[in-house]
C-alpha cells in the first residue's frame, strides 16, 4: 500500500497504545432526552457549517464555543452540496438526491427548505435528476443576491442550470451552458461560470427568472498549461481564482459580460523553485472588511495541487502583497482524542500533536465580521481548527465534527 495508508495505520496504532496508558476515563454525564431547541433568529457571526460525505449531513457549530447546534440531512450524492442560509426567508436550502432502491433505482434530485430556527423541513422543489456532484461538492449550487432565486448546477454530461424560484417555491428554468460549469452568483439575477475554453460566462435572468441572455469574456487563462481551479472566494460581483502555478486571477461579474484582469502571482521564483505551491480541496479564503486573501501552501511541486498545506499565507489583495504565514494547526490529536479517551488539549494531546507529523489541511475559511476566525480542516482528519483570523493565534479546536469531508460554509 501507498505511504499515506501506512502514516494513518501507523497514527491509529500509536493513538491505540497511547490510549492503554490511560488508566481512567470520566464518567459521561446522563444526557437529557426529549428537548426541542431553536436557534437564534440572527445568524451568529462565528457558525460554521461542516458538511460530512460519510454521515451525509451538515453539521452546524458555534466557532466561539464548539458546541454543535444542529444538522441537516443530505441524500446519496458523493459529498454535501453548501447548505444556503437566507436569513431574510428564515430558510436553509439543501440539494439531495434520493434512488427509489436504496443506492440504485430511480433517480430524484430536490431542493429541499428547511425553517432556519427549527431545522424542519417546510417542503422541497423537484429538479432535474442530473445535479452536478463533486468531491468537494464547491461552486455547485449558488443563492442569488436578494434571496429569490437558488442556482443548481447540472451534468448529464452537457452541464445546465437549475432556476429555483423561492418565492413560488418552483423550478422556472434550465439555462444550457455547454462547455462551462460552476455558478458564482454575481447579484439579484445574474451569475458567473468558467468554461474549458478558457472564458467565462455571465448568465442573466429575467425578473421571473427566464433566461434573458448569456455573454462570454475574451479567453484569459491557459486551460493545458496552467488552468484555474473553481474554488473562488467573492467580493461583491468580483471573484478570484488560483491557477494550479499559482497566479491569482480576478473576474468581475458585474457587467454585461465578465471582465477578466491580468493575473498576479502568489508566488514568487525562488519560492516556486522551493516546491511551494497552492493546494487543497477549499483552498482560498477571503476577508472582503479588511481585504485579506488566504491561501493554503505546502511545498510539493508541480501536480501537487490536491495535497494538503502546513502553512496559510496571508496577502494584501490592494497591495499584491503578501503580509503574514500562518501555521495549521495538527488535528490529529482532537480527531482521535475523543475516540481514545484523552483530552486532546492536555498531557496525551500535546504528545501526539508533537510527536506525530502535522498533516496540513485542504480547506479554509473565514468569517466576514471585524474579529474574524479562520476555520480549517483536513478532508480525512474529522476536527477543525480555529485560528485568529488578524494574528494567526491558534484558538481552539472543534472535535468531533464528523469523518470526512472538505467542504466548510460560513453561513
Amino acid at each position: 500500500m501507498g505511504r499515506p495508508s501506512k502514516l494513518v495505520a501507523s497514527i491509529v496504532l500509536g493513538a491505540g497504545l497511547m490510549a492503554l496508558t490511560i488508566s481512567a476515563r470520566a464518567e459521561l454525564p446522563s444526557e437529557d432526552v426529549g428537548q426541542v431547541l431553536r436557534l437564534p433568529e440572527r445568524v451568529g457571526d462565528h457558525w460554521l457549517w461542516v458538511p460530512d460525505r460519510l454521515f451525509r449531513h451538515s453539521v452546524l457549530f458555534d466557532g466561539d464555543s464548539g458546541r454543535m447546534l444542529g444538522a441537516i440531512d443530505s441524500g446519496l450524492q458523493v459529498s454535501p452540496r453548501a447548505p444556503l442560509w437566507s436569513q431574510e426567508r428564515s430558510e436553509i436550502y439543501n440539494v439531495d438526491t434520493t434512488y427509489s432502491r436504496g443506492h440504485r433505482g430511480e433517480r430524484h434530485d430536490y431542493l429541499v427548505i428547511y425553517d432556519s430556527r427549527s431545522l424542519e423541513v417546510k417542503g422541497d422543489v423537484e429538479l432535474p435528476p442530473k445535479t452536478a456532484d463533486t468531491g468537494t461538492g464547491i461552486a455547485l449550487v449558488g443563492l442569488l443576491d436578494g434571496d429569490r432565486f437558488v442556482v443548481v448546477l447540472n451534468q448529464s454530461p452537457g452541464s445546465s442550470v437549475s432556476v429555483v424560484d423561492l418565492q413560488t417555491r418552483q423550478m422556472v428554468a434550465e439555462v444550457q451552458t455547454a462547455g462551462c460549469a460552476a455558478v458564482f452568483p454575481a447579484g439579484p439575477s445574474r451569475f458567473g461560470m468558467l468554461c474549458g475554453d478558457g472564458t467565462a460566462i455571465n448568465v442573466h435572468l429575467k425578473p421571473d427568472g427566464a433566461l434573458d441572455r448569456i455573454r462570454r469574456s475574451p479567453s484569459f487563462f491557459d486551460v493545458v498549461d496552467d488552468p484555474i481551479t473553481e474554488k473562488g472566494v467573492r467580493d461583491g460581483s468580483t471573484w478570484w481564482f488560483a491557477s494550479f502555478g499559482g497566479l491569482l486571477y480576478e473576474v468581475d461579474f458585474g457587467s454585461d459580460a465578465p471582465s477578466p484582469k491580468a493575473p498576479w502571482p502568489l508566488l514568487s521564483k525562488e519560492e516556486l523553485e522551493d516546491g511551494y505551491r497552492i493546494g487543497g480541496a477549499q483552498h482560498l479564503a477571503y476577508h472582503p472588511g479588511n481585504k485579506r486573501l488566504y491561501s493554503v501552501t505546502h511545498q510539493g511541486g508541480p501536480g501537487s495541487h490536491k495535497d494538503p498545506g502546513d502553512e496559510i499565507w496571508v496577502y494584501d489583495l490592494p497591495s499584491k502583497t503578501k503580509i503574514d504565514v500562518f501555521s495549521a494547526p495538527n488535528l490529529i490529536a482532537p480527531f482521535l482524542g475523543p475516540q481514545a479517551g484523552f483530552d486532546a488539549e492536555g498531557t496525551v494531546g500535546s504528545i501526539l500533536s508533537f510527536v506525530l507529523p502535522n498533516m496540513g489541511v485542504h480547506s479554509i475559511a473565514v468569517t466576514p465580521d471585524s474579529k474574524p476566525l479562520l476555520f480549517m480542516r483536513h478532508a480525512d482528519l474529522g476536527a477543525v481548527g480555529v485560528l485568529d483570523a488578524l494574528s494567526g493565534e491558534h484558538l481552539r479546536d472543534i472535535d468531533e465534527t464528523g469523518l470526512s469531508g472538505a467542504l466548510l460554509v460560513i453561513p
